[in-house]
């Protein structure tokens, strides 16, 4: 007799497509305020702990296993072919160095933050924000890419408290971002933004397109080949380079080549295939789902309150990096903005702040979220070295 209601490797994956499907039907469905500030990830995480953790569906199972060997890497692959190096620096042009010197702040902030609260986390806190940094960096599946790089396990309450920061900042940074338009005046002055600025950058955003037509059968079939292959070939090459512990396992090396050859594939015909983002995140919304399945968050304790301390000293060292950056550049308080959503909320966020500053600027926003995909991983395996040096 099996241990859980749901064993059998098809039930499993279909709780976990109802699970991630209902929040996103009901966001449709419902068009709630609600979910801009408590979006469908936090349920989609959270749900299959409860139903993991009372003998619904089990904690432990090979298509977890799985999924996380070739999934994974396969939507990070996926979600690459969208990047636009090329048309963000062309389009954002100093907004470009805003988003990497924030970037920088959560680089240089994660270990700033760790080493102020380790005496309240456990030894392998470090992994824990080393995820972290991969989502504020580029996304939510830059959380999971990092996380399987740096070998942090699942079901550990590391991985539950970065879940649990990534959230519970989010709803403290997204209504900042958004009432940051409210100071646009004193913002644009203290920045000394030439007045031209933001005409330019609306501009050059309308001139953008993004359709690429039609979805048919044979993208979905273009975008499995090229997504299961490029995960076999780094699982290949990674096999031969020796590892050189604790940051830089065989997963590492592996899932900086799967970022390496996804970004490459951006500036080929494949960057044209329709329908590759909407895919590889259905993919990342399924893998969230996963990882809460596999969490067992029974012995949380008051660790998570360092965790979150720590997060919240974290995401200020990014800001101040942030207006830094605006100053130097001399940019306006909607770039800034973005720059930062991009960073933080990746490509659900970002949008929502653009729309909120000027609807013109939502294809800006996207794009530098894109450019975060293509950064976060190399950027965050960096970040999760810095912190375990602290520790």
């Amino acid at each position: 007799m099996p241990d859980t209601l749901i064993s059998s490797p098809a039930g499993i994956i279909a709780a976990l497509a109802a699970v991630t499907s209902f929040f996103f039907f009901l966001e449709k469905k419902t068009e709630w305020k609600f979910f801009n500030y408590f979006p469908p990830l936090i349920f989609i995480y959270l749900l299959p702990v409860v139903l993991s953790n009372n003998g619904i569906i089990p904690n432990k199972s090979p298509v977890y296993d799985f999924m996380g060997a070739n999934v994974l890497p396969m939507f990070l692959t996926i979600m690459l072919l969208e990047v636009d190096i090329m048309a963000t620096i062309r389009v954002m042009g100093k907004g470009i160095f805003v988003m990497l010197l924030g970037t920088l702040g959560v680089v240089i902030g994660a270990p700033i933050g760790l080493m102020l609260v380790k005496h309240g986390l456990g030894p392998e806190a470090w992994k824990g924000f080393g995820a972290l940094a991969g989502s504020w960096i580029g996304g939510t599946g830059n959380m999971l890419a990092v996380g399987n790089a740096i070998n942090l396990d699942e079901s550990s309450l590391d991985f539950g408290y970065a879940v649990i920061a990534d959230n519970a900042v989010y709803l403290i940074w997204l209504p900042i971002m958004l009432g940051s338009k409210n100071l646009a005046g004193w913002f644009n002055k203290f920045t000394k933004m030439p007045k031209e600025r933001v005409e330019t950058l609306k501009k050059a955003a309308s001139e953008l397109t993004t359709d690429k037509g039609a979805v048919a059968m044979r993208h979905f079939l273009y975008l499995i080949f090229i997504g299961f292959a490029v995960t076999a070939l780094a699982t290949w090459i990674a096999g031969y380079i020796k590892p050189l512990p604790p940051v830089f396992s065989t997963n590492t090396y592996k899932i900086l080549l799967v970022t390496f050859f996804g970004v490459a594939l951006s500036f080929t015909r494949a960057s044209k295939i329709p329908s590759s983002h909407a895919l590889a995140m259905a993919l990342v919304y399924l893998f969230v789902a996963r990882m809460g399945a596999k969490a067992d968050l029974s012995n949380l304790d008051s660790s998570v309150f360092w965790f979150l301390l720590g997060a919240y000293i974290w995401i200020f060292i990014h800001g101040g990096f942030l207006v830094a950056a605006a100053r130097i550049f001399r940019v306006d308080v909607h770039t800034a903005a973005i720059a930062s959503a991009a960073n933080i909320g990746g490509a659900a966020s970002a949008p929502i702040v653009a729309a909120y500053h000027n609807p013109v600027l939502v294809p800006v926003s996207i794009l530098m979220a894109l450019l975060g995909y293509a950064i976060g991983n190399p950027a965050a395996i960096l970040a999760a070295q810095l912190c375990e040096w602290v520790m």
